[in-house]
C-alpha cells in the first residue's frame, strides 16, 4: 500500500470516527487521542507512533462489536504500520 492509499484509508477512518456515538467518558477520550493521531500522521507531523499503535489496539477491542467496519479499518491501518516496521 502506498502513501496516497493509507491517506485515503486515514481520512476514512477520521471520518468515522466522528460518526461513533453513544461512548463512556473513556472511551471518548480514546477516540480523541486516536482522532488527533490521525491528523498527525494525515499532516506528516513528526509523532511517536508507538502510542497510537497502542491506542488503536485497545479502540478495536473497545470498540469491535459496537462498531464492526470501524475496527476493521483501524485493523487495516494497525496491519500496515506494522508491515512498515512502526
Amino acid at each position: 500500500m502506498n502513501d496516497q492509499q493509507l491517506d485515503s484509508l486515514l481520512e476514512k477512518v477520521h471520518a468515522e470516527l466522528q460518526r461513533v456515538d453513544h461512548v463512556d467518558d473513556e472511551e471518548r477520550k480514546l477516540l480523541e487521542e486516536l482522532d488527533r493521531d490521525i491528523r498527525d500522521l494525515l499532516q506528516r507531523r513528526d509523532s511517536e507512533t508507538l502510542p497510537m499503535v497502542e491506542r488503536m489496539g485497545k479502540a478495536i477491542e473497545r470498540f469491535e462489536v459496537k462498531y464492526p467496519a470501524f475496527t476493521r479499518m483501524l485493523s487495516d491501518i494497525s496491519a500496515i504500520l506494522s508491515n512498515a516496521g512502526i
